[in-house]
């Protein structure tokens, strides 16, 4: 009897669980830790959905199994907030389908339309399930940057003219996670017309669509025409609504990736629980004013956290959408390794963050920052960094982080 399971090999230790299991060892022990690890957020969703899951939760005839591919009132509720938002019609019956968080949708779309040595574009750093949703299903991955510049296209055209087999697959994640990243319409415009003259099928993750600053809205790939002959795209409630725990997510595009996903999504499982796409209904077409709330208090947390680390000693740029900053490792600091820092930073600051190499290799260098604290947790971490940094014998400079 082997104990060498095939895709357990092509599966990596899992580089973040190492900081998250830190992290939970401290916090068992009675200390203090600043989580911006994970991107949990820790606000509660709006009252009016609570209001629902328990009206529908107490029905008798709710708690057999519910629809695999989302409920008809929830599918086209999805479908009117492409309508609404970026003014995209779905058919709800053929262009939409429901999944458990966009993570899940991703792995399941992977399976359905993956065969073993099939060779897959994914960013490079990216969320790991850009990658490995992939690699589980018997896929090779060749990066790609994740910054949109020119560089990307020259690396899309490398790919494409000395990979065997050509790649069929390419996933786009745009605000990207972890970089923060973002692209406007004329990139998606550029990035349809490539797949469509490379015969490649396009994935956009989208997960962060509501998390935008500065006043530039995050555009959909949807919105180029004839980007549903090429492209399905992912999105979620989790940030939009603050509701990560209720997995609720969407897939939505392309008639015959949605079939096949759906296919597939028949034989895993019967959907979510069915008070909670009632739920998820009413977040989607009731009062819209948390979206905006959300969205400020996430700007303000980003303008804290550049603020009183810059005054730490640490410098981070500013995102422009997304709930994250990809921080760059203190210059000092930086042959330590996002690893190392990150132990060391959650250790001796009581602060955890996300190492940057947990993301791909590209990402060695840098950590990701959750804006999951309040404002004042953020300017603790900002002072618990600063005594970290000159401990390490690091300028910090003169004034004090606020």
């Amino acid at each position: 009897m082997s104990e060498e399971f095939y895709r357990m090999k092509r599966l990596p230790p899992y580089v973040i669980a190492e900081v998250n299991a830190m992290r939970a060892a401290a916090r068992a022990g009675g200390e203090d830790i600043i989580d911006l690890g994970m991107g949990n957020p820790d606000l509660p969703p709006p009252p009016h959905v609570l209001e629902k899951l328990c009206e529908v939760a107490m029905k008798p005839d709710a708690h057999g199994y519910s629809q695999s591919k989302g409920i008809p009132g929830l599918r086209r509720a999805q479908a009117n907030y492409y309508g609404r938002r970026f003014g995209v019609d779905l058919n709800p019956e053929t262009e939409v389908v429901v999944t458990m968080g966009s993570k899940e949708g991703l792995a399941s779309l992977a399976t359905a339309i993956t065969a073993p040595g099939d060779v897959v574009l994914a960013p490079n750093p990216s969320y790991p399930i850009h990658m490995f949703g992939f690699i589980i299903a018997g896929a090779t991955i060749r990066s790609v940057p994740t910054t949109p510049d020119e560089k990307y296209w020259e690396a899309l055209d490398r790919a494409m003219a000395f990979t065997v087999p050509r790649p069929s697959v390419l996933v786009v994640g745009y605000p990207s996670n972890p970089t923060a990243e973002t692209v406007d319409l004329a990139f998606y415009e550029r990035l349809v017309a490539w797949a469509k003259e490379n015969k490649v099928w396009v994935l956009s993750d989208l997960a962060y669509s509501e998390l935008y600053y500065d006043g530039n809205p995050t555009p959909s790939i949807l919105q180029v025409p004839g980007a549903k002959d090429v492209a399905v795209e992912f999105t979620s409630l989790s940030k939009t609504y603050s509701m990560a725990g209720w997995r609720i997510g969407f897939a939505v595009g392309n008639p015959t990736l949605i079939a096949a996903l759906t296919r597939v999504k028949s034989y895993l499982d019967y959907g979510a629980f069915t008070p909670i796409q009632a739920a998820a209904c009413a977040a989607l077409n009731g009062p819209q004013d948390i979206v905006a709330r959300n969205r400020e208090l996430y700007h303000k947390r980003r303008d804290v956290l550049v603020e009183s680390f810059g005054r730490a000693g640490w410098d981070i740029p500013a995102p422009k959408a997304s709930m994250f900053a990809w921080a760059p490792l203190p210059p000092a600091l930086k042959d330590m390794g996002s690893l190392e820092f990150s132990k060391q930073l959650l250790t001796h600051a009581k602060v955890a963050v996300a190492p940057g190499v947990g993301y791909g290799e590209d990402g060695e260098g840098f950590v990701r920052i959750a804006l999951v604290e309040n404002e004042q947790r953020l300017r603790q971490a900002a002072r618990n960094v600063k005594k970290y940094l000159q401990s390490m014998g690091v300028n910090t400079g003169t004034k004090a982080a606020s």
